[in-house]
């Protein structure tokens, strides 16, 4: 530890400072400039030579603005001499653009891991990938760490897990969604939705339980909207959400506030500004299961009781 540099970037600032109060160290000084035309700046204000760093940067929005800070980032430290580069990325960027859908589609989400490794990166720290197979796209170290557990803890603490039943929005988020369910003993239930089609049923009961809608993301509000309304016409009696990322991009806190949730559950892996932090949202703090991956990497040591509930 005595040999390890963290140090953040304007993607999520907050989350990087309570990072390291974890681990009861400073950030490293650097100064991040933007120029009138868009170029960025990045002065390392201190010797990194020989130094394990880790650079905390969620690629959120603007994204490609937060991107290319940690690009020019990496560039800087493995000039300077940095022994090993590290990058946590809370939230990863592009991770939905991971195959081809329709004809002449890029794979965006693999580019981006390439020139992650092209750059010079020697491991990729993670927190809940939109697919886990993005973990393949890399032939560096990746260290996929896992907030669902966090997330359910806090319905526990609550005493949130009487009459619960765990709610995938459409069928690919089956697998969250059970596994949620799993940590407080309750049922499984899914949106039935198809494309095109307006009569959006459910999967399970709910008529009279609590609903826990549980997702990886919340982007721009519409699936939630979709699945509320139905969790609703199936009678369920109240209705919470649950989710990794708040990317809420697209109206979508506006779309939330209208909805009759009673938490909006979602952790701090983006940083949100004030217009779109809600009256009934509560904010976990990853920080510490960060913190302590970057201790086991930094000491060697196993990172296996991370993944364990």
């Amino acid at each position: 530890m005595a040999n390890l540099k963290l140090f953040a970037l304007n993607g999520n600032k907050p989350l990087a400072e309570k990072v390291a109060a974890a681990l009861k160290m400073e950030l490293a000084p650097a100064s991040v400039k933007h120029f009138a035309d868009g170029e960025i700046q990045i002065d390392i204000e201190k010797s990194i030579r020989g130094a394990d760093v880790y650079i905390i940067q969620s690629v959120s929005d603007p994204v490609n603005e937060n991107f290319m800070e940690l690009m020019i980032m990496v560039d800087a430290l493995r000039r300077a001499s940095a022994h090993l580069i590290n990058v946590v990325i809370p939230y990863y960027g592009y991770a939905r653009a991971d195959r081809k859908a329709r004809a002449r589609e890029p794979i965006t989400a693999k580019m981006v891991a390439n020139m992650l490794e092209m750059d010079g990166v020697d491991r990729v720290v993670t927190v809940d990938l939109h697919a886990d197979q993005l973990q393949g796209f890399f032939d560096i170290p990746v260290d996929h760490l896992r907030a669902l557990p966090i997330l359910a803890q806090y319905f526990v603490d609550q005493g949130i897990t009487d009459n619960v039943v765990a709610v995938a929005p459409d069928h690919s988020g089956t697998k969250l969604a059970r596994k949620f369910a799993e940590h407080l003993g309750s049922p499984l239930a899914i949106i039935d939705s198809r494309p095109g089609d307006q009569n959006i049923g459910v999967i399970g009961d709910v008529k009279g339980k609590t609903a826990v809608i549980v997702d990886d993301m919340i982007d721009t509000g519409m699936r939630i909207e979709e699945a509320v309304r139905a969790l609703q016409e199936a009678g369920a009696e109240k209705i919470y959400t649950v989710a990794t990322h708040a990317v809420f991009s697209a109206g979508a806190a506006t779309r939330l506030a209208k909805l009759p949730l009673e938490k909006i559950v979602v952790t701090d892996t983006i940083e949100l500004p004030d217009e779109k932090c809600l009256p009934n949202m509560v904010t976990i703090s990853v920080d510490q299961l960060i913190a302590r991956a970057i201790h086991l990497i930094s000491e060697n040591q196993s990172i296996h009781e991370l993944f364990e509930d």
